[in-house]
């Protein structure tokens, strides 16, 4: 059983909590977890304008996904931050390259699930997720969400992210803010629950 977790992540919020899900992943017997991040669209002089270089180069040694990776997963967990409520243009950009999987059928009946971060605490995760849904519905895959059997869900002791619809981090106004204890436990429950479900797919 094949287990995809392929993101976006300019500051490495994302990352940490796809890190996270991956592990959750490995911890179902038999599975074959694989960290991938998609391809980057900015020039690099406009990534150190903005102040992302140094997490670009944490995340170098996770190789570029392929379309074709997609394809040979069972289940493809998507990490991506908020853009205005709805994921980057990055994630966009290489999801509209998958036509040719829609066109077959490739992702048909395949287990996807998404996580994500925003800035601020009412950022639009919620909406990220769930617009993202709607592309893999079109590819016919079987959503997964973080089940309130993830009791991280119901803490009132800290501000934190994770919903029903997915974990999620909240990266802070200057970003300075990183994944919580109880945000990477989501990710990392919600890695572990998708395993677990393509697993009983696969069977």
């Amino acid at each position: 059983m094949k287990v995809l977790v392929v993101y976006y992540s300019m500051y490495g919020h994302v990352y940490k909590l796809a890190e996270a899900a991956a592990e959750g992943a490995r911890s179902v017997g038999n599975a074959d977890v694989t960290l991938r991040r998609v391809p980057e669209t900015l020039p690099q002089e406009v990534l150190e304008k903005m102040g992302a270089v140094d997490a670009q180069k944490l995340q170098a040694n996770v190789p570029v996904c392929t379309i074709d990776e997609l394809g040979d997963a069972d289940a493809i967990i998507f990490g991506t931050p908020t853009r205005f409520g709805n994921m980057c243009g990055q994630m966009r950009q290489f999801l509209d390259a998958t036509g040719q999987l829609w066109m077959s059928g490739a992702l048909v009946g395949k287990v996807g699930s998404v996580i994500t971060s925003s800035n601020t605490q009412h950022g639009g995760q919620e909406s990220t997720i769930l617009t993202f849904h709607v592309t893999l519905l079109h590819q016919g895959m079987i959503i997964v969400g973080l089940p309130y059997a993830f009791q991280g869900q119901m803490t009132m002791d800290e501000i934190s992210g994770c919903s029903p619809y997915g974990a999620s981090t909240i990266a802070g106004g200057d970003g300075s803010r990183v994944p919580s204890e109880n945000e990477l436990a989501g990710a990392h429950y919600q890695g572990e629950h998708v395993a677990r479900i393509a697993k009983k797919l696969t069977a």
